[in-house]
């Protein structure tokens, strides 16, 4: 029977190709559909907003830290899909008694990269994800040998009372990298909490507001001006910056939007 390892070392053993995935992680759930896996993926999330034909028809089995483990059962699959930053241990840790599950762990786009290509496998997709992984690769490298910056540190706030940042051991961190932006929060683990007004000591800091998971507006750049006033602030799209499936192919593209729109 063929073996497979996740990104957390655990081995699953598959007799073909699934056929009835349970996908727990929205940008995995995305990866699935642009490896054609409409009739094989039978349960999302409420989180798995893309694509949105899936959203609106495919059983949900809960919220990414919530899983309705009795509608999954009610699915009967034969592979699940999860995430260790994204899903809670002990609800996989149940499921995983019953089904195969396979754990990605993604904290840099050489994780992700490899993510995919083992999504290739595990489905019986490898041209496809191949592919895919391959093209990621080769805009990100593009990304990287264009002229710009240096860029000044910046700040992506993820969270607003309480103010949270990422840290450097997030996958965030290693997108504002590449995006060419260093992190102020490099040396904090996760998300810390933050105190704004810390940042009016730097000189000219760039705080990024993320769309997600908290819906940062307009409104919200006001009120950090107030508090820190010499910063630039920019509103973001965090699927870009968070996503580690193949919402990543149009990354390098948006990467360069928010770099014009700095020096704008």
């Amino acid at each position: 029977m063929p073996s497979f390892i996740d990104q957390l070392g655990r081995t699953i053993f598959l007799p073909r190709a699934p056929r009835r995935i349970v996908s727990l992680v929205p940008s995995q759930t995305e990866l699935l559909y642009s490896l054609g896996l409409d009739e094989s993926v039978v349960g999302i999330t409420k989180f798995c907003i893309h694509p949105e034909t899936w959203f609106h028809t495919k059983p949900r089995v809960g919220g990414t830290k919530a899983i309705d483990a009795a509608r999954v059962d009610v699915l009967q699959p034969d592979l699940i899909i999860a995430n260790k930053e994204e899903n809670e241990k002990p609800q996989i840790e149940a499921l995983a008694a019953r089904y195969p599950v396979w754990i990605s762990d993604i904290k840099t786009l050489s994780d992700a990269l490899d993510m995919i290509r083992a999504m290739g496998l595990l489905t019986d997709t490898v041209p496809r994800a191949t592919a895919i992984a391959d093209e990621i690769s080769a805009e990100f490298a593009r990304l990287a040998e264009e002229e710009g910056g240096p860029f000044p540190p910046a700040a992506y706030f993820i969270w607003r009372n309480p103010w949270m940042a990422a840290g450097g051991d997030t996958f965030i961190h290693d997108m504002l990298r590449h995006c060419g932006f260093p992190n102020i929060f490099a040396r904090n683990d996760r998300y810390p909490t933050v105190n704004v007004s810390e940042l009016a000591a730097l000189p000219h800091p760039v705080i990024l507001l993320s769309s997600e998971p908290y819906p940062f507006r307009q409104r919200h750049i006001e009120e950090i001006r107030e508090i820190v006033p010499n910063a630039r602030i920019l509103l973001v799209d965090g699927e870009f910056f968070s996503w580690y499936g193949s919402r990543l192919l149009g990354a390098p593209i948006y990467f360069r939007r928010v770099r014009q729109e700095w020096m704008g």
